[in-house]
């Protein structure tokens, strides 16, 4: 027997054994035992009856038998122990009636079982009065709502007041003091939350977390308040309209200091299930965060809705630590969480929220019409404009001043701009390469007269580039501003760009694992744009020609000219489209809504390059596969994904291939809810989280009609080049 062997005393007080799952047991062992004051056997497959003399255990104060496999009615006389105070049953499949009478329990969780008849009087007193019929086995507290559903989201701050986000979103507020089994109703009737657990090692233990930090991200408000538990935390969204759900969730682990102390050593590890699945094992706030506390971090899920809610429990299975950086620091922890419906509702009709019917069927042409007449426009003004622009007003302004190098010196670096040391040619100006006095190898910028980019993109990419360091992203030495001339100066890379090295004529030889890691490289310098640097950073041109490799092949992302910074206040801005077509989101390039999700759709494509080795759009193939995008779904859809391989590659791990694969078609989906962050992308190219599946195609690949003489377009002008 397992529990057996490890209680073989029966004079024992107190006994906890929880988080085994190996094996199977029933409770018989514990007939003798009747001296324990404390006995928590959690979530350890136990399955028969509960022990019909457990009206013997008159010293027991807290019984936990929670999420096991019992089965049978719950004795009667268990209800009538005088010192038994929490008493813990949920999830198991007990059966029956609650009894008439019971003792001064305080705190009862019989949730998720399959009890049966009316509530007896005591339980009207109970706080859960409201939820003990309700949250049982097929949860049946929805009464008639299945017939007409209310709501179609729902958003909550958890643990927290009510706050209006920045994308006007409103956050409900989650305050309602919560015990160590309650169960709580909006009136509303809108969403539900219950706890179960009980934190053993300290006194007046409390199930909400406050914290007064400030947070680089939007809305530092909503992740200054959290929702805590020691076991089981559940939220529901009730009375939904049935369809395709965007759920949002967002943390921030604020009860470890960041190191260099003791106290930053703690680990919170929980289990995360969506509609009852378990869509990530071994939860890590801290890192997911990249190993730091105090920072945001912000996981998105797809959930379906079939019988009117949406359940998202947030479960502690007994790992991490308990005792760092005080007693009681463990078990779930979240700060808000949002869900918006994908689909046209019915009900609940808010003019505010996206609706990808209608974009698709209205706003694409229209987008599509007034993108042309703006991009007409612009032109016709940047003709207009002339060549000089001697006004450094905005360089001087610039918060984070680079590096100055005088234009001599780097005259001489390039021997005079000898067309010998020429890299290449971009929408900037030509890129020469040269050598500084102290010997460095470098890249030189130098903007012409009648570059297409300007002193607006000049500006952004020295103060985006100068404002962030990471080895995943190009390095900058410093830039010359004098007169009208400007030049940016970056470290040379001699492997030059990656597009070079997939689609070019070049010795360089990409293997399977360099490819991976190439994958890798990129999602972390983007990771570390949108959520880790001070400065919120969107790209807005991510493809393989401006990512460069250095001699080791490591990936750097270069090329800031159209780098956007988002303020705190902003979850998009509207901007005037820029980048390359093959690499554009859906609602950047139809309506210019630009948020990071823009950049990890520029990424899942580049992600489905680096396993062909061949470019989003090749007219000289055959039509299937003419588009990049459209072939990788047709592979996917068919459990061929081998055959995107690059034919190159004689040799490549077949499940990697197909991970690489699943997490391009997640960052490609119409709606950006829908793709993931580059953090998790991060967390599951390395293989630390699944890769959520992927079951339907996008809309802009079923319903948009591709003519191939007159959708495709060629890329701006590559910069051959090792910048």
């Amino acid at each position: 027997m397992m529990f057996s062997c490890l209680l073989q005393h029966t004079a024992l007080f107190y006994r906890r054994i929880s988080d085994l799952s190996n094996g199977s047991s029933s409770l018989a062992f514990l007939k003798d035992m009747t001296s324990l004051s404390t006995l928590i056997l959690r979530n350890n497959n136990i399955s028969g009856t509960i022990p019909s003399n457990i009206g013997d255990f008159q010293s027991l104060s807290q019984l936990d038998l929670s999420f096991n496999n019992l089965a049978g009615p719950i004795p009667d006389s268990l209800f009538n122990l005088s010192s038994l105070s929490y008493l813990f049953l949920g999830n198991n499949k007990l059966t029956g009636m609650l009894p008439a009478l019971k003792s001064p329990l305080l705190h009862i969780d019989v949730s998720y079982n399959q009890l049966s008849g009316e509530l007896p009087s005591w339980a009207n007193n109970s706080v859960l009065a409201t939820g003990l019929d309700c949250i049982q086995q097929n949860f049946p507290c929805l009464g008639d709502i299945p017939s007409s559903p209310t709501y179609s989201d729902f958003a909550i701050n958890c643990g927290g007041p009510e706050i209006t986000s920045s994308s006007q979103i409103v956050y409900e507020w989650d305050n309602e003091t919560l015990g160590p089994a309650t169960y709580y109703e909006t009136s509303t009737k809108r969403w539900a939350v219950s706890n179960v657990g009980h934190f053993n090692d300290i006194n007046n233990p409390q199930y909400t977390s406050v914290s007064s930090s400030q947070f680089t991200t939007l809305d530092s408000e909503l992740l200054q308040t959290a929702r805590i538990s020691p076991g089981s935390l559940r939220y529901f969204g009730l009375g939904l309209e049935n369809g395709n759900y965007n759920v949002t969730l967002h943390f921030a682990e604020t009860a470890f200091l960041n190191p260099p102390t003791w106290k930053s050593l703690g680990r919170r590890v929980f289990d995360i299930y969506i509609q009852g699945n378990r869509v990530w094992k071994d939860f890590d706030i801290k890192k997911v965060a990249g190993g730091v506390s105090f920072k945001a971090v912000q996981i998105d899920f797809r959930a379906q809705v079939s019988k009117n809610y949406l359940e998202i429990h947030l479960f502690w299975a007994g790992k991490g630590t308990r005792s760092i950086p005080a007693q009681g620091t463990y078990g779930p922890s979240i700060s808000a969480i949002s869900a918006a419906r994908d689909f046209i509702p019915i009900v609940g009709k808010n003019p505010k929220k996206s609706k990808t019917g209608l974009i698709v069927g209205i706003v694409v042409p229209v987008g599509v019409v007034s993108f042309l007449s703006v991009l007409a426009l612009y032109w016709f003004v940047l003709c207009r404009k002339g060549p000089g622009w001697d006004d450094d007003e905005e360089l001087r302004g610039m918060d984070v001043r680079p590096y100055t190098i005088s234009f001599a010196e780097l005259k001489a670096a390039t021997e005079d701009f000898n067309p010998a040391n020429k890299l290449g040619e971009g929408g900037f100006g030509p890129v020469f390469k040269g050598t500084l006095n102290d010997g460095r190898v470098i890249a030189v910028k130098q903007l012409s007269v009648a570059s297409r980019q300007g002193k607006d993109q000049f500006v952004a990419e020295i103060a985006t580039t100068s404002a962030v360091q990471h080895r995943n992203l190009v390095k900058l030495y410093g830039c010359c501003i004098e007169g009208n001339k400007r030049l940016i100066v970056y470290e040379y890379l001699e492997n030059k760009s990656l597009d070079q090295a997939l689609f070019g004529k070049t010795s360089l030889f990409l293997n399977w694992p360099i490819r991976v890691d190439i994958c890798l490289g990129v999602a972390r310098g983007l990771a570390y744009l949108h959520v880790e640097s001070r400065l919120r950073i969107v790209h807005r041109d991510v493809k393989a020609s401006n990512i460069l490799l250095d001699s080791d092949l490591n990936p750097k992302v270069s090329d800031f000219g159209l780098a956007k910074l988002f303020d705190d206040k902003k979850t998009h801005i509207s901007t005037r489209v820029a980048g390359t077509f093959g690499y554009l989101a859906p609602e950047y390039a139809m309506l210019g809504q630009l948020t990071e999700k823009a950049d990890v759709f520029g990424f899942g494509v580049v992600a489905l390059e680096i396993v062909s080795g061949r470019p989003n759009t090749d007219s000289s193939l055959e039509e299937e596969k003419i588009y990049l995008l459209k072939w990788a779904w047709h592979v996917h859809e068919n459990n061929r994904e081998v055959e995107l391989v690059d034919a190159r590659l004689l040799e490549f791990d077949e499940e990697e291939v197909k991970r690489v694969i699943g997490v391009a078609l997640l960052c490609t989906q119409t709606s950006p809810q829908q793709r993931p962050s580059m953090p998790r992308v991060v967390a599951m190219l390395s293989g630390d989280i699944e890769v959520s599946a992927v079951t339907s195609r996008p809309v802009y690949l079923t319903d948009w009609n591709f003519d191939t003489t007159s959708f495709m377009t060629t890329d701006t002008p590559k910069c051959k080049k090792g910048t």
